[in-house]
């Protein structure tokens, strides 16, 4: 009679979880390696094509008054963009990043006459500062428009004292930034003004949500981190949960404490939008607004005066001096309530790609008779490999002719004929060195964003 015989590893040579998540890392990581080699022959054509035709394109103008121009944030889109539609209008644009990100593919652009890296401002405030001053001082900085990660905005309003004595700084002071950055003193403000914004309570102790008296409540609740987290801030599980044991076990999850708070929001369905604005001593000189979602990778603008009109007044009221970008719900009744206020620019600065009049809404001085926004002409903005990427979600002919129209209709962000290498190093030197540094270290990562110039990590910056 046969038997049957059962084999089994011993303990010891099963994977740990640990060693199971490398291994994971690894495979994911080649993976996307290979699939960014594939593509380069491809990417490297279309610049070299365009390489050869860009001394035939528009030539950038001169400005009656050249301006250095400092960018900081140089793995960034945003900060392209803005360093593109400086030098078109005749000034010299400085480029700076932090040391992390001395591969910035950005730094080969034909807007670009110097790069510099700078230390992390969370790891050496009075380095950065100093580093700050000393590019200031050597490239005799006419005016710094810092081009923020979420954690270095306050970091650069700390510094704006020490450098102001040499250029001016096109950013916050240090309290007001702290108050917009706090998701739950920007609602309280905005509700202080008079200004629509959801119920919020500032939330220490996970014990503040599980012994909450939602039955009083008409709507549901989401929790947000105050503090920026890249991961975290995608996840709108809805409260409360099912059941109790369930709230709490997703509230016990996260980490809440007096030290890092979390704000807990009503969740007002609606339609998501997202601005852009570019304020001088509260005029709002210029001005855009998206729809919107979670991990936003494409804009378009859209004409929503109810949503300029609350930004308007809220600038105004406080006369602000800087670049801030706000999320809306538009709700189902029409009313625009502002849920979260980012003190930086906005990714959809990549609409303004061919605007002539940027330079002057940073610089001038003189009032403008309305606010710049998108020239009608203008295409939405995408990111190419974003849209690759998202090929590979496509289950219906009806979505895939939605993803080719988008393509049609709209333009790569980073792209452009008259300066294309960063197309090329972007993507084949930036982003393949991070994934190289990864492999390197067994590390894995949730995403890559080309358009912020990172991989978003748990716990990354």
């Amino acid at each position: 009679m046969a038997q049957s015989i059962s084999l089994s590893l011993p303990q010891s040579t099963t994977p740990s979880k640990g060693v199971r998540i490398k291994i994971a890392a690894l495979f994911k990581t080649i993976g996307t390696l290979t699939l960014l080699l594939i593509a380069l022959p491809l990417n490297a054509l279309i610049v070299l094509i365009s390489l050869m035709w860009g001394p035939f394109t528009k030539k950038p103008a001169v400005a009656a008054h050249p301006q250095n121009i400092l960018v900081s944030g140089g793995k960034m889109t945003k900060a392209l963009q803005l360093a593109r539609s400086f030098h078109a209008a005749g000034h010299r644009v400085i480029l700076i990043e932090g040391h992390k990100y001395w591969l910035s593919g950005h730094r080969f652009s034909n807007a670009v006459s110097r790069f510099y890296t700078v230390p992390a401002p969370q790891d050496d405030p009075e380095g950065y500062t100093q580093a700050l001053l000393a590019i200031v001082k050597r490239e005799k900085i006419d005016v710094y428009v810092p081009v923020c990660s979420p954690v270095a905005s306050y970091y650069d309003s700390l510094a704006k004292s020490a450098l102001s004595e040499y250029c001016e700084v096109f950013h916050f002071d240090a309290d007001i930034t702290k108050m917009l950055d706090d998701k739950f003193a920007f609602t309280d403000q905005a509700r202080s003004l008079g200004l629509s914004v959801p119920k919020s309570f500032k939330i220490t102790d996970p014990e503040q949500v599980i012994n909450f008296d939602f039955s009083k409540e008409t709507r549901k609740y989401i929790l947000k981190s105050i503090s920026y987290d890249s991961v975290r801030r995608l996840n709108l599980t809805k409260l409360p949960c099912d059941t109790p044991e369930e709230t709490a076990a997703f509230v016990k999850s996260l980490p809440i404490s007096p030290e890092k708070p979390w704000i807990m929001q009503e969740f007002i369905p609606g339609k998501e939008l997202c601005t852009h604005s570019t304020v001088r001593d509260g005029e709002l000189r210029l001005h855009c607004c998206s729809n919107s979602s979670a991990f936003q990778i494409n804009y378009e603008n859209v004409e929503n005066p109810q949503i300029q009109e609350w930004v308007q007044h809220f600038v105004k009221s406080l006369r602000l001096t800087g670049q801030i970008s706000l999320d809306f719900i538009q709700a189902e009744d029409g009313t625009a309530y502002a849920i979260e206020c980012n003190p930086r620019t906005h990714s959809a600065i990549t609409m303004f790609y061919n605007h002539p009049g940027v330079a002057e809404a940073y610089l001038g001085k003189t009032p403008l008779a309305a606010p710049l926004e998108p020239l009608a002409d203008s295409k939405p903005t995408y990111w190419i490999y974003h849209e690759i990427w998202r090929l590979t979600g496509i289950r219906s002919g009806q979505q895939l002719q939605t993803w080719f129209g988008r393509l049609v209709r709209g333009t790569d962000a980073i792209y452009r004929l008259d300066d294309p290498i960063p197309f090329l190093t972007l993507h084949h030197w930036q982003i393949t060195l991070l994934l190289l540094q990864n492999l390197q270290q067994l590390k894995g990562w949730v995403k890559i964003d080309f358009n912020i110039g990172k991989l978003v990590e748990l716990g990354g910056d």
